[in-house]
């Protein structure tokens, strides 16, 4: 065969290393922006509510001090002729009061309750000159609403308000039904018509926009996912703020806002902060609630070399046959590992080489793979394919050294040592990322956040090393939880 003869003339001389690949030194791949929708709860006490319309809406709401020239009209008798008076009327004095009890916020759900107690006592005095009477009444205001936003963020309601007497007021006079209803109906009406422009009034005191300003503020933030390998970062800038609604669950009235933010990503040097804008009107947010962000997770190149190199070794003592050579005795001394072109790894292995049946000199040098890299969709296992040599040899000098390199078993072995499972490395990242968001208090704002799903993109081959994208998402809240206050807000979940 002249292969044989070829390859130990080849061997009998020190080769130069062949041609190293072209190295990339690019940078990893720009995270896309993301959209995220970040839940802002506000929460005020209902019982804030109430005193805030107790205080508005007098005790006594009017009283009463008239004379009635007729309380009790006079009797007539039908004497076929015509009806004949045969009993005067009768005047009288009314002197009394109407009063109100503790006004009670309530609700469930969407719908907002409002009661109001209302009494009344009436003295019905000097009727006909002689007699004199008391009476009483009882009516309750009540009313069922719903609460919106209006432009400026300002509270508003719409309400439906009315009232029933329990208890007319009115009495039994010489055998006549006197009653005072008309006339405490008109006063009812105005009572009604007062709370129903208060209570909007009242509910904007609770300070829903400060609140919302606050948080709003708050939402322009750069957050550290991770201080190294790589240090990474996120920013959130805030662009729109939408009414999500609100519940009343037991004395609080939990609003909901979903602002609208984008969420990017950066890895290395810490970006500069967001500039706040004011507060912007109501608008309609799109989208699924949820925070949404990659997290670069990296293996660096130095991390592979050794895998390689004692996964070479462990195939060297095992025995390595050449085609047309025979078992040679091989010693892997260095591996190089770096990103070159096409998306693939560049791998320079030195060694020296020599045939154990022949009495030649060994060979020395260092020669190149490329291979690709690549892992499945969600998935952290990345493996190797297509491991090539990196330079072209003719067939009348082919290099020992090469020949080594483009054995089956020794690429497959190359092959084997590039797979790396980055689940360890992930489960790390993923950790780091969810203890930085986690939660955290500034000023009287409580800022919580958790990873609730996680999808791992493409692999890149990278200059700083192998890089494998993860999308990370999650919910995140802003909440105003004053310090040290006694009705902080909860998160709505």
């Amino acid at each position: 065969m002249l292969v044989v003869p070829v390859l130990l003339t080849a061997a009998c001389a020190r080769h130069d290393p062949s041609p190293a690949p072209a190295r990339v030194e690019s940078a990893m791949a720009p995270f896309p922006d993301q959209s995220s929708t970040i839940i802002v709860p506000v929460t005020a006490q209902l019982s804030e509510l109430e005193r805030g319309l107790d205080k508005q809406t007098p005790r006594t709401l009017w009283t009463i001090d008239e004379h009635r020239d007729r309380c009790v009209r006079g009797k007539r008798v039908d004497l076929g002729i015509g009806r004949v008076k045969v009993t005067p009327d009768l005047g009288c004095r009314l002197v009394g009061q109407v009063t109100r009890g503790a006004i009670r916020v309530s609700g469930a759900g969407e719908r907002l309750d409002i009661a109001m107690p209302v009494s009344a006592v009436i003295h019905i005095r000097d009727v006909g000159g002689v007699l004199s009477e008391t009476a009483t009444a009882r009516a309750m205001v009540h009313a069922t609403g719903k609460l919106g936003i209006a432009g400026n963020w300002s509270p508003r309601a719409t309400l439906d308000l009315a009232y029933d007497w329990r208890e007319p007021p009115g009495i039994e006079i010489a055998g006549q039904r006197v009653t005072f209803t008309s006339r405490a109906d008109q006063k009812l009406t105005r009572i009604v018509a007062k709370l129903e422009r208060e209570l909007p009034r009242e509910v904007a005191k609770l300070e829903l926009r400060r609140q919302l300003d606050g948080a709003w503020q708050h939402g322009f933030t750069v957050v550290e996912l991770s201080k190294r390998n790589p240090p990474a970062w996120m920013r959130v800038t805030p662009r729109a703020l939408g009414f999500g609604g609100y519940r009343i669950d037991g004395r609080q009235l939990q609003m909901t806002l979903a602002a609208e933010a984008l969420t990017q990503t950066f890895v290395g040097r810490r970006p500069a902060d967001p500039a706040p804008t004011p507060l912007p009107p109501p608008s309609r947010v799109a989208g699924q609630p949820g925070l949404r962000f990659f997290i670069p997770v990296l293996a660096d190149y130095a991390q592979l070399e050794p895998v390689v190199l004692r996964t070479l070794r462990k195939l060297a003592a095992k025995g390595i046959t050449l085609t047309g050579v025979g078992r040679v005795d091989v010693d892997f001394g260095k591996v190089t590992v770096y990103a070159t072109t096409g998306n693939r790894l560049a791998v320079g292995v030195t060694a020296r080489v020599k045939p154990r049946d022949r009495d030649f000199p060994a060979t020395s040098g260092e020669a190149w793979l490329t291979a690709h890299p690549y892992n499945e969709e969600n998935s952290q296992l990345v493996r190797a394919r297509d491991v090539q040599l990196a330079a072209d040899t003719d067939s009348d000098a082919v290099d020992l050294l090469v020949s080594l390199l483009g054995a089956t078993q020794v690429q497959q072995a190359v092959a084997l040592a590039l797979q790396h499972d980055f689940a360890p490395d992930y489960q790390k990242v993923l950790a780091k990322a969810q203890a930085a968001i986690g939660a955290r208090q500034q000023g009287d704002f409580f800022l919580s956040t958790d990873v609730t799903r996680v999808t791992t993109g493409r692999l890149q081959v990278s200059g700083a090393g192998l890089f494998l994208p993860v999308r990370a998402e999650g919910t995140a809240r802003i909440a105003y939880r004053p310090r040290g206050g006694a009705s902080a807000a909860r998160p709505v979940s």
